[in-house]
């Protein structure tokens, strides 16, 4: 069986952006591969974070993948920083990244333009997403397009170690479902939704009321003219609207298209609003009882023993070959 790994940041709300392009291929994926999902909290900390707002977003993101379909009889769900190997072998690939692979990387540059201080973890973070994958052997690590480069880094690093110390690491490919791998933002079909936005309209957080999800549906950015047509291209937010539409009802793109063929787009945001809040109200409820429940911290708790104990070989062998002193001898 293959081994699937992926992790989300806990670092502001989590969108259906995070739901269709990840989570969402999570719940699929553990039913076929020997999966570990991740809260990424070591990589959220390469800016600024709260220390009580971590440790809520944390154990909030933990949540939503539960309630989401994660089940933890079937992959491995736990806290990044809870299995330590993951720092300490982000160290190692940090030695053999190079300056310029690591200045190469885009999401640095975007992350970094403009500004004046610019800590050090975000230009080596590529390196930790390289340990975090190479720590489990990876096959397939579900990324979007906005990742693809860290993974290249990956292969590469997975390479060079492999060329130095002998055969051990898997290259890991990248898993990208064809539909919905990017939900764009819904004041600007041309940008990816981020969490991050101060703009809170341009998202639908999952733990939105219905109400609000309705409200941001309704004042959605759209094309100009009227026709509900998939068309990447030249009607960037018509398109994403039934990619959206697409995910959460299960129709194909072809089918939302014949649906609203002839309506105008206020008939099809209405009812856009209504299957995204009938796809999220049975997930929210799902949350508030798992929260109530106090049962994440166990799960946590497992799935970092589950996890622990495949990193801790693979970081006694990645010592072994590099020559390091084991600690008993």
């Amino acid at each position: 069986m293959k081994t699937v790994l992926s992790g989300i940041q806990p670092s502001g709300l989590l969108t259906i952006g995070n739901y269709i392009g990840a989570i969402k291929n999570f719940v699929q994926l553990q039913n076929e591969y020997n999966c570990y999902f991740m809260v990424v909290d070591l990589h959220a900390i390469t800016v600024a974070q709260e220390p009580e707002a971590l440790r809520e977003a944390s154990e909030s993101v933990a949540a939503l993948y539960l309630a989401a379909g994660l089940d933890p009889s079937k992959a491995s769900i736990f806290m990044q920083s809870h299995v330590p190997q993951h720092a300490e072998l982000g160290w190692i690939m940090t030695t053999l990244a190079s300056m310029g692979e690591l200045e190469r990387m885009t999401q640095f540059k975007d992350k970094s333009s403009g500004k004046e201080n610019v800590g050090a973890g975000l230009f080596v973070y590529p390196a930790l997403m390289a340990a975090d994958i190479l720590l489990y052997n990876a096959d397939l690590v579900p990324v979007g397009d906005d990742q693809k480069q860290h993974l290249e880094l990956t292969r590469d690093l997975a390479a060079r170690f492999n060329h130095r110390f002998g055969d051990y690491f898997t290259q890991p490919d990248p898993f990208i479902p064809e539909v919905g791998a990017r939900i764009m933002s819904l004041d600007d079909g041309t940008k990816k939704m981020s969490k991050s936005n101060p703009n809170t309209g341009s998202y639908i957080a999952l733990l939105d009321p219905p109400d609000v999800i309705r409200k941001k549906l309704s004042r959605a950015t759209t094309d100009s003219g009227r026709e509900v047509q998939y068309d990447p291209a030249n009607k960037p937010e018509v398109s994403n609207l039934m990619t959206i539409y697409s995910q959460f009802s299960g129709m194909t793109l072809a089918e939302v298209a014949d649906k609203f063929e002839g309506q105008m787009y206020g008939a099809f945001k209405k009812d856009l609003a209504e299957v995204v809040v009938a796809g999220l109200e049975p997930m929210q409820q799902r949350y508030h009882d798992i929260r109530k429940s106090g049962e994440v911290r166990d799960i946590l708790r497992q799935g970092a023993h589950n996890a622990g104990a495949k990193a801790e070989k693979t970081l006694a062998d990645v010592k072994q070959r590099m020559g390091f002193l084991p600690a008993s001898f």
